[in-house]
């Protein structure tokens, strides 16, 4: 218990914003604040401009300030207008700045100010429960925040966001599907400490079930049928919300992991992760030789989206690319996809066999439904693409029948010859399928792994398999 406290106190001194920062962060955000009214004002828009997120409720970290200003429009305005009319102030406003124009639930606008990241994000000026957008109840969140995280809490705040972002699980946006920040703030409130919070993940069993305001006290049953999340944290200012609905099952079932490791050994790398080596282009070689499986690539390259709604499409695809493969009998080890975000993306498939055997089992139905075998006797018995049977194993009717396609590389080449549109692909992904396709098998990939030193950190990461909390 001494080591953990030693250790949180050594941390705290790096993440806590010195009195330099905080003074430097706070006048960008005051000052963007003051841009975005006065642009409100030249474009005749009656609005509410608040600094938001972690910088007003001081959560933040040191390294990397989260300054959102948000614009709140009257609800007169149309929903379908919300993202233009809230572009067009904050694109006045930022006039000067570098502008990255992102995407959420809508279009908002993200700018670089001295070597701070800012967002000016839209939304409505609405009351609770009349939500009109997601980012509706942001100053609600806020404010809730705010009463109710006493400043003894604060750095405890910090401690467990810079360990979720040590070990890969902080961040709500589609990229990542982990835990928000404002999902961090009420772990705290209600667990009161960052030592308590990885305490009681690392006794995760089944369900985590948080109701701070108590919404359903006397309604578990409606609690359990609204929300069948494995983790569940309930809105404090909107019960019918579950705050944890984007985090990935697989982003908290790390984080229990993680936990655990940090109880048994605490140590600062589980804040700070070591930079990830990748492995020489002829070590990468030895490893897809001595697996013995095939390393399938699909490798595309420009697609015109911003990041969110890039990482929906890719993964969207990923899951029909696994699905293609699985439907034809190939096994999927493991799969994953990269991205530069810019102009290329890599799906990554660990099959174990690239090559099929040419022919293969067909079931037919069980002898007791006479009926059906009948039908089945009818199409294969006389059918000459039948190697073997019909025949009767283990009560039921079988026969050996050719494969259409027998290499993986071959089966998605023919499907995705059209884009993959008719296998489920998302609609930039199918556009950049047919401009430009690769499909590459282990060390095919060398020059892309050469080229792209990110590429070749998750490359290497994703053969390696281990986390690295597990190598402390």
């Amino acid at each position: 218990m001494q080591e953990i406290t030693a250790l949180n106190q050594q941390i705290l001194k790096k993440i806590t914003p010195s009195k330099e920062n905080r003074s430097k962060v706070e006048a960008i955000a005051h000052e963007l604040e003051r841009k975005v009214e006065l642009a409100c004002k030249e474009e005749g828009v009656s609005a509410v401009v608040r600094v938001e997120g972690s910088v007003a409720k001081d959560t933040w970290l040191s390294e990397n300030p989260d300054i959102d200003i948000f614009l709140q429009l009257p609800t007169s305005i149309p929903r379908k207008k919300l993202g233009d009319v809230g572009l067009k102030i904050a694109k006045k406003a930022a006039v000067g700045y570098e502008q990255i124009e992102r995407f959420a639930e809508h279009p908002y606008l993200q700018i670089i100010v001295d070597g701070y990241r800012a967002d000016i994000v839209p939304c409505f000026d609405a009351k609770p429960g009349e939500w009109q957008s997601a980012t509706d109840r942001t100053t609600y969140h806020t404010d809730y925040i705010k009463k109710h995280l006493s400043k003894e809490l604060l750095g405890e705040v910090r401690l467990i966001k810079k360990f979720m972002q040590g070990t890969g699980v902080y961040g709500a946006e589609i990229k990542v599907g982990g835990f928000s920040g404002y999902l961090c703030e009420l772990l705290i409130i209600k667990n009161r400490s960052f030592s308590e919070t990885v305490n009681a993940f690392a006794r995760y069993n089944n369900r985590v079930i948080i109701d701070i305001e108590n919404h359903y006290v006397d309604r578990q049953n409606d609690l359990l049928l609204l929300f069948p999340e494995p983790l569940v944290i309930i809105d404090p200012v909107d019960k019918g919300r579950n705050v944890a609905s984007a985090v990935q099952t697989e982003k908290l079932y790390i984080f229990v992991g993680a936990a655990r490791a940090f109880i048994k050994k605490p140590a600062e790398e589980f804040f700070y992760p070591p930079k990830t080596q990748p492995l020489s282009v002829a070590s990468l070689n030895s490893h897809f030789e001595s697996r013995g499986s095939a390393t399938v690539f699909i490798v595309i390259d420009q697609i015109g989206a911003v990041p969110d709604v890039l990482w929906g499409q890719l993964y969207r695809t990923k899951r029909s690319l696994r699905k293609m493969l699985e439907l034809n009998e190939y096994k999927v080890l493991k799969n994953a996809v990269w991205s530069n975000e810019k102009n290329l993306s890599i799906f990554t498939f660990e099959l174990e066999e690239q090559v099929l055997p040419k022919i293969k089992k067909h079931l037919g139905p069980p002898l007791e439904r006479e009926l059906e075998g009948e039908n089945f006797l009818a199409k294969y018995t006389n059918n000459k693409a039948v190697i073997s049977g019909p025949y009767i194993e283990e009560g039921r009717w079988m026969v050996m029948v050719p494969r259409k396609t027998t290499d993986a590389t071959v089966l998605l080449k023919e499907k995705l010859a059209d884009g993959g549109k008719n296998a489920g692909f998302a609609d930039l992904i199918a556009e950049s399928i047919q401009k430009n396709l690769k499909v590459l098998v282990n060390n095919e990939i060398n020059a892309e792994y050469a080229e792209n030193a990110d590429f070749a950190g998750f490359l290497t990461e994703f053969l390696c398999g281990k986390p690295f909390w597990l190598k402390i």
